[in-house]
């Protein structure tokens, strides 16, 4: 089962684009399709909404191992966490492909102007460095600094949160519901840290 666990998971996070293709693919057949009145926008926001669902759940990774006493969590983070940049990617790209159009001037004022197209940028600059690291030889060369380095996905997380809480336009379920689960996650992480601690009587006691 532990063989199958990486083919699995890279199948199963393919899945979301799958279905965008499938989707395309209906609305050029000029068939019935779930991307509504505008397609672009749904395809940008579809991409938004995998990407801090893929970080939450490479976030959840730890705890998981933590919890359940089990190493097959951390197998497959550094996948998860690699299609957490792949679709964050796509978020940006189809941003600027359908929504602006690949002008460069529209790119630049929304940049400047538009806090939720800051900060979401700002997180994808940090994943940038976490992705081009995530390879064996870089976690060798980098030995010690690696860990620090990968903790910026902490920044990564609470900018993904400022991005769809300024996204929102009437409702903040959304930027509650993923904030929760956040902060959930990274206190659990802290929690976890100080108990280790402590010593083994005390820890007992949790």
């Amino acid at each position: 089962m532990v063989r199958l666990l990486k083919p699995a998971t890279f199948i199963l996070s393919l899945l979301p684009l799958t279905w965008i293709f499938y989707q395309v693919w209906l609305l050029q057949a000029g068939t019935s399709h779930d991307l509504g009145a505008d397609p672009g926008k749904a395809i940008v926001l579809f991409f938004g909404e995998w990407t801090i669902r893929f970080l939450v759940i490479t976030l959840a990774l730890t705890p998981l191992r933590t919890l359940l006493e089990e190493t097959w969590p951390i197998r497959v983070r550094r996948m998860l966490g690699l299609f957490t940049f792949f679709y964050a990617s796509l978020h940006l790209v189809s941003y600027a492909v359908f929504l602006l159009e690949l002008d460069l001037g529209n790119i630049a004022r929304d940049l400047v102007k538009r806090p939720y197209i800051s900060v979401g940028f700002a997180g994808w600059l940090l994943l940038l460095p976490l992705a081009v690291t995530s390879t064996n030889a870089m976690v060798r060369r980098l030995g010690r600094h690696w860990r620090s380095l990968h903790r910026l996905v902490y920044c990564v997380a609470v900018l993904a949160v400022l991005h769809v809480f300024w996204l929102a336009k009437s409702s903040y379920f959304d930027a509650f519901f993923y904030g929760s689960l956040l902060l959930f996650l990274l206190a659990s992480r802290y929690f976890s840290g100080v108990l280790g601690l402590l010593p083994k009587r005390i820890k007992a006691l949790f």
